[in-house]
């Protein structure tokens, strides 16, 4: 059968639920994420509306960076609660197009409506009747990429954004990838991108046309499926319940800080939140990662496998403490701490590994 996958990407989710729900900031450039003005302006961007966009802020940025390039901006705190719940409401209205839903993230998902689309006008059309229907009990848009894989709907949900709507055809796939560049292509990094312009590949094009055992050699499987996607191939199917595969929390330090008590007192309270939020899902773990992050922005993880899951306090604190003893040696202040837990395990009525 004929497969036709959407991709449904909220537009600027965060801030255009700020702006629906205050009018006053419609029209005006919205910076949702840290407080500028709070100490030094620590932390980063969550995410911007269009009209930010315009003054060349981004997600990620540093907060202090957006501040000096928009000081007129509305800068605002995430709320989360309220995006969580407004993305419960918009998945609730996806299920009733489809079963067959994958959320991504709070804010975009693939939907398989192979067995409602019988054709591409009538895809086209329930695409139109979807985003009308989100825009009318939730005001806010979204934008639809329609395709045969999940790749290619990906790409062209963001053809035309915001509020946008692009078909590729699956006679036109060749001709819709060819021209794109490399860094489109799901697992081509930064990294990845230089080593493949080194070969003298920067669109998809030059990647589809090169020799497949070379890329396999230069980057292993990772080249094979780049090759694939270059060729249009993507089989993977809309996955209806994603495991969850980590779970962690983080923090930015009001100022970059070397003083140990003040790092290891946050990490703990790190890993309580994380341990807590294992113990409610009923899930335990194989790996411990720590993230650092220093003055400078150079972000260093290091991690540690355990033959055993954990998943209590006191055990991922004492683990994570150990990355912490072997890998920093204090001789750079750090910006954000961070520690996660993955190769979860769902382990209710199991008794937990204690490592003292």
């Amino acid at each position: 059968m004929r497969r036709t996958i959407f991709h449904v990407d909220m537009d600027a989710f965060y801030a255009s639920v700020e702006q629906r729900d205050r009018p006053e900031f419609c029209g005006r450039p919205v910076i949702v994420g840290a407080d500028p003005q709070d100490g030094k302006g620590r932390g980063v961007v969550a995410a911007c509306s269009y009209e930010a966009r315009k003054f060349g802020i981004h997600s990620a940025m540093p907060i202090g960076q957006a501040y000096r390039r928009c000081p007129d901006g509305v800068f605002l705190r995430p709320d989360m609660a309220k995006y969580s719940e407004a993305s419960r409401r918009i998945r609730e209205m996806f299920r009733t197009l489809t079963p067959q839903v994958e959320p991504m993230s709070i804010d975009e998902a693939f939907l398989d409506v192979s067995e409602k689309a019988s054709d591409e006008r009538e895809a086209i059309r329930l695409a139109r009747r979807l985003k009308a229907g989100i825009f009318r009990r939730h005001r806010l848009t979204a934008s639809v990429g329609i395709g045969p894989s999940k790749f290619i709907a990906k790409i062209a949900s963001d053809i035309r954004k915001p509020n946008g709507l692009f078909l590729v055809r699956e006679a036109q796939v060749q001709r819709f990838l060819d021209p794109l560049p490399i860094s489109r292509l799901w697992g081509v990094g930064p990294r990845t991108e230089e080593r493949l312009r080194a070969m003298g590949i920067s669109r998809i094009r030059e990647l589809r046309e090169s020799d497949p055992e070379a890329l396999a050699a230069r980057f292993g499987k990772l080249g094979a499926h780049l090759w694939d996607l270059a060729h249009g191939i993507d089989p993977r199917p809309v996955v209806v319940q994603r495991p969850v595969k980590s779970m962690g929390q983080e923090s930015t330090f009001p100022e970059d800080t070397d003083d140990r008590r003040v790092v290891e007192g946050t990490l703990d309270r790190l890993c309580q939140r994380v341990a807590d939020r294992l113990k409610k899902k009923g899930l335990e773990g194989g790996t411990v990662t720590l993230k650092l992050r220093y003055a400078d922005f150079t972000t260093l993880t290091r991690q540690e496998s355990v033959r055993d899951p954990v998943g209590e306090a006191e055990t991922l604190q004492f683990l994570a403490r150990r990355l912490l003893h072997r890998h920093v040696d204090g001789s750079q202040k750090i910006r954000l701490i961070g520690v996660a837990v993955s190769r979860l395990t769902d382990v209710r009525g199991r008794r937990q590994l204690r490592l003292w």
